[in-house]
């Protein structure tokens, strides 16, 4: 069985006991998450696709850890100026794994 959930602006295609790497939520780690934003769950020949949402459809998870990717840089640079600046970033994502989907 296999669901697609909305979080933090993006689509994810999940399935029971996948590891995910989403953008940051406010949990601690250990905690269980609900997400019923689900946009169609699919699985044994069946398929639900919502108009946006399925009804009543969840997905469960667990919070595994709070995490950062690793650094992009950023550098700019205008020729014959003499003018560089060098920044980096890292975004800080939660990881999860998905303990169950439920279709209603």
């Amino acid at each position: 069985m296999y669901a697609v959930i909305r979080t933090g602006g993006k689509q994810y295609r999940v399935a029971p006991e996948s590891i995910l790497k989403v953008e940051k939520l406010e949990a601690e780690a250990g905690s269980t998450i609900t997400f019923t934003d689900v946009l169609m769950v699919g699985g044994e020949g069946t398929l639900t696709v919502g108009a946006p949402l399925v009804a009543g459809a969840t997905v469960t998870a667990t919070v595994v850890a709070q995490d950062r990717l690793p650094k992009v840089i950023i550098f700019k640079k205008r020729r014959r100026q003499n003018s560089r600046r060098k920044n980096g970033h890292r975004q800080p994502v939660t990881v999860l794994r998905i303990n169950a989907i439920n279709a209603a």
